[in-house]
């Protein structure tokens, strides 16, 4: 049976390794799954997060569990390195400095609420990550990004931005959803 720790190690080793197979790199063998890991083929939805020296590298993840939770990891932990369209494709020189994050997201949860004030005062600094969706527009932010905007209203004015709103944007017609995560950063211990 796996603890908390090898589960982080397991994940963030699979995700790793997924990148360095897309770049035909050798950074060092993958764990082997536990004998036990059936937890790895149930679904699950999965963000990679790539840093260097603290600065976000690319982030790509599922916002619903939609295939396994190994097979979503994998494709995403390649979507951050190469297919993120705010950075250029990481290169196989750059994956030794490059930290690697896997959260792995709850099921999101409809917020209800009467107006933009109402939805702030409900919202969990540090626990709850959010999808913001007005028509077209969609966009979420993990829980992790508390740590840099750590106000309700700041966090939504970010996100707003992300989706392609201004900042100050605000319409009976948006929609949110929170979800928690379970986070695992490479040789960390998990945090909820």
């Amino acid at each position: 049976m796996s603890t908390e720790l090898d589960r982080g190690t397991l994940l963030t080793g699979l995700a790793r390794a997924a990148i360095a197979r897309a770049l035909d790199a050798t950074c060092g063998e993958a764990p082997a799954p536990p004998e036990r890991a059936d937890w790895l083929s149930e679904p699950g939805a999965v963000f990679v997060t790539l840093t260097q020296d603290g600065e976000l590298r690319g982030c790509i993840g599922s916002l619903e569990a939609h295939r396994p939770l190994a097979v979503d990891l994998e494709e995403n932990a390649r979507a951050a390195a190469l297919r993120d369209p705010r950075f250029p494709p990481l290169t196989a020189a750059e994956l030794p400095r490059t930290r690697v994050e896997v959260s792995i997201l709850s099921r999101a949860e409809p917020m209800r609420f009467k107006d933009e004030q109402d939805a702030l005062g409900q919202l969990r600094p540090g626990v709850d990550g959010v999808i913001l969706e007005y028509g077209w527009h969609r966009a979420t932010f993990l829980p992790q990004v508390w740590e840099q905007l750590p106000e309700p209203w700041q966090f939504m004015a970010h996100l707003k931005r992300k989706a392609g709103l201004s900042a100050d944007f605000w319409s009976d017609e948006v929609k949110l959803s929170r979800y928690t995560v379970e986070k695992y950063q490479e040789g960390e211990h998990a945090h909820a």
